[in-house]
């Protein structure tokens, strides 16, 4: 009896510590699903780094399928601006054998794991839940094969980038879709402070004081070498109006204010892209690493031209990762 009782102590002061740590009850794991239609659902996941629940927008491609991670924008897909919603992603892979998982959350954060909390925006720990913590959640709740592709668009295409040379093998296929993949010269620092104080924060809390390390580190035109070996589709346009400034593009609905804002902001910043998918162009030939660069004919900086880059990515990105 004694030594039972002192075995049962044993593992209460055992359970105790973990409980502490975080390791059993804090883990990483599925909190719930609601079926959305089809086969979509709303996926809530618990982020153990972050200390709260994440959603995703799921469509679920059947047993045995990779996974494709869809980053939204500069909001973060939230109140109805993200992949599902501005584009035709759930038709669109309606009956392909891929799961596709777009994040809610993370506006301004640039996907990435910041160096301390923000007063404003709170703990961001995008790049450990996005490599770490959700890949073997989903491969098992999903039962898929374990290959993966990511892509994003705007903010989130320097981050897709950006992700995949942090987490060598994880990803077989990345999309980057209008970004601007320059952090560490004096533009890239200004449009990341810019981009980031957008949602409150301060770009120091994410990766120190400009021009420090980190800076560099997360720089994908800077450390392009590392994305060797992938399947990369990196996608700029003009800045000029093209076919889905018309006002009878279905994603306008005939709103003339909608399609003065996409052709003039739009087209502004679309203009700085190109300016920027040049230099990480000019800077991967250099190093010899393999990469379609499309350079759209005309396009803005806005969704319908990012559904087009994903449609024309998917036969290349379905065979790097199987689906």
């Amino acid at each position: 009896m004694r030594r039972l009782l002192s075995a049962v102590v044993c593992v209460t002061a055992a359970t105790g510590a973990l409980l502490a740590s975080g390791s059993v009850a804090q883990s990483s794991h599925v909190v719930g699903e609601r079926p959305l239609g089809g086969r979509t659902f709303m996926i809530d996941v618990y982020s153990s780094s972050m200390g709260r629940t994440i959603p995703l927008w799921v469509s679920k491609g059947g047993d045995g399928a990779p996974n494709l991670y869809l980053l939204n924008g500069v909001d973060g897909g939230v109140n109805g601006q993200g992949w599902p919603w501005r584009t035709d992603v759930p038709r669109f892979f309606a009956n392909k054998h891929v799961n596709v998982i777009s994040p809610l959350g993370g506006h301004h954060s640039y996907y990435t794991d910041w160096n301390v909390d923000d007063p404003a925006m709170g703990r961001q720990k995008w790049q450990t839940f996005l490599t770490r913590e959700l890949p073997p959640v989903l491969n098992g709740y999903l039962h898929s094969n374990g290959r993966n592709a990511i892509a994003g668009v705007s903010m989130s295409a320097n981050s897709a980038l950006d992700l995949a040379i942090h987490a060598p093998g994880l990803y077989q296929s990345v999309g980057s879709y209008s970004g601007c993949s320059r952090t560490s010269d004096s533009f890239g620092q200004a449009y990341v402070t810019s981009q980031v104080a957008g949602g409150g924060g301060s770009a120091t809390n994410m990766w120190g004081p400009t021009g420090s390390a980190q800076w560099i580190d997360h720089d994908p035109t800077v450390q392009a070498g590392r994305l060797r070996g992938m399947d990369l589709y990196i996608y700029s346009g003009t800045g000029q109006p093209g076919p889905h400034e018309n006002l009878n593009d279905p994603t306008l609905h005939g709103d003339i204010g909608a399609t003065v804002d996409r052709t003039v902001v739009g087209g502004m910043m679309e203009t700085v892209i190109r300016q920027c998918t040049t230099q990480l162009a000019q800077r991967m030939t250099a190093l010899h690493v393999p990469a379609r660069f499309v350079w759209g004919p005309v396009g803005t900086h806005s969704w319908p031209y990012w559904q087009d880059a994903l449609h024309n990515h998917w036969p290349a990105m379905s065979r790097a990762i199987g689906a």
